[in-house]
């Protein structure tokens, strides 16, 4: 990490607080009421849908909330936040493909390691290729 990215929150690292520190949150009651109705049942849930992904494969923040059988995404991206660092956070994936904001070089170190399969454009931008790499539970 360079002096520039001091304020760029890392999954689970700086910039996010410790449970129940100021700063970050757990997923709020609005998106996971509709998930669970228990928010430390979908935070579990979640991450064990996280930890089953396997190398080289993918789930969108979208995907993983319907495999609980719920729409909050948003409330997905909040576990990751909160608890990404202790997970393969890489393999949580925007729906269009990219790697989690602000960490899409750390990740793409991830998907070589595991031959996560990409797509590149011309600019030499790239993204996962979710018809090739996505996963289910």
């Amino acid at each position: 990490m360079t002096a520039g990215d001091a304020g760029a929150a890392e999954p689970g690292g700086a910039g996010v607080s410790e449970p129940g520190g100021a700063g970050v949150s757990e997923p709020d009651d609005a998106g996971v009421s509709a998930a669970a109705g228990d928010p430390s049942d979908f935070v579990s849930q979640v991450i064990a849908v996280v930890e089953s992904i396997p190398a080289g494969r993918v789930m969108t923040y979208g995907s993983v909330a319907a495999a609980l059988g719920s729409r909050a995404s948003r409330g997905v991206g909040q576990v990751m936040a909160y608890a990404g660092s202790e997970l393969p956070w890489w393999r949580v994936i925007r729906a269009s493909g990219h790697a989690p904001r602000d960490h899409e070089q750390r990740a793409l170190e991830m998907y070589r390691v595991e031959g996560t399969p990409l797509r590149w454009s011309r600019a030499g931008a790239f993204r996962v290729d979710l018809e090739r790499a996505s996963w289910s539970p």
